[in-house]
């Protein structure tokens, strides 16, 4: 499959507050032509096109990590202004409004409803590659139906409202993309500027290289 170009070199920070995973997403976010930078400064990742937020580990210690470099508030204003924010992983946990993991109920950052929590499957982390069901009009998985994406993880969203109130967007509902093991859980989500993956994109090949091409798309 041939990844397309993107018009135009697009700004890109990628956030750094300690989760790790930052330089395969510097990589593969370059791979696609951006101009990437890894940084927790909250001058440079407002002033960028588009906004990573990665992430690894345990959905608390991510929170006490993003709010350490004021990241809940980066991405609050980001959004505030229609500036794209894309979450990977446990970047994407983070944006909803708790997360349950170890006995542990920690606060994400509200952006989304919903609780992140073990997946009920017979075999746990979820590893390894997966088919997704794109939500109706997607833009981040346009030109990728059938392909599959590397996933990475226990815990996940598992039930997600999908009325016009389910989001930061009062004219219409979030496109949200599933995905299945043991059970069904939420694989996506693109709500106007603020969007996200369960899956790795920088780790799943030329598909996962045309989903971030198709988020450079929409950068300003």
């Amino acid at each position: 499959m041939l990844v397309g170009t993107v018009a135009g070199v697009k700004k890109v920070a990628v956030l750094d507050y300690g989760s790790g995973n930052l330089r395969s997403a510097e990589r593969a976010l370059s791979r696609v032509g951006a101009d990437v930078t890894v940084t927790s400064d909250m001058d440079v990742a407002l002033a960028a096109d588009g906004l990573v937020v990665p992430g690894v580990g345990a959905f608390a210690a991510c929170m006490t990590g993003l709010d350490a470099v004021q990241g809940r508030r980066i991405i609050g204003r980001r959004l505030a202004g229609g500036r794209p924010v894309l979450g990977i992983c446990v970047g994407m946990q983070i944006l909803f409004e708790r997360g349950v993991e170890h006995g542990v109920d920690a606060e994400g950052c509200g952006e989304w409803p919903g609780v992140v929590e073990q997946l009920k499957a017979p075999v746990l982390p979820h590893m390894g590659w997966n088919t997704v069901q794109a939500a109706p009009g997607s833009t981040l998985f346009a030109g990728l139906e059938d392909q599959r994406f590397y996933f990475v993880h226990s815990y996940g969203v598992r039930e997600f409202p999908l009325g016009s109130d389910g989001g930061r967007s009062p004219l219409a509902p979030p496109k949200v993309t599933w995905a299945e093991h043991g059970d069904r859980f939420v694989a996506g989500v693109e709500n106007g500027a603020l969007s996200a993956t369960q899956f790795h994109p920088e780790k799943s090949g030329d598909a996962g290289a045309q989903l971030l091409t198709n988020w450079l798309g929409t950068l300003r």
